[in-house]
């Protein structure tokens, strides 16, 4: 993922992708085209694009955990329905 954070939430987005979670490379202020290609290069064939794929696949990995039946999404979400949608039966 390119990340070229503009305005508003685009800069906390950019840095989880980028720092946080490693699937992300920022494009700096003062984009020029050959800063732009060195970054695409190094998101497609370097060793910080390798390391973003190898990332990417561990957070799909985790997404598909979590939705599977009763995993933490569905989990939560049941949770969600239960204490906070559903009435609750006075005793």
């Amino acid at each position: 993922m390119l990340c070229w954070p503009f305005f508003a939430e685009q800069q906390t987005n950019c840095r989880y992708a980028c720092t946080e979670w490693g699937v992300g490379v920022e494009v700096a202020g003062g984009v020029r085209r050959e800063s732009l290609e060195a970054r695409i290069r190094e998101a497609m064939a370097g060793d910080k694009g390798r390391e973003m794929r190898r990332r990417a696949e561990e957070w799909k990995e985790a997404a598909v955990r979590a939705t599977q039946p009763g995993g933490r999404a569905l989990t939560n979400l049941d949770d969600l329905i239960h204490d906070v949608l559903l009435p609750r039966k006075s005793s």
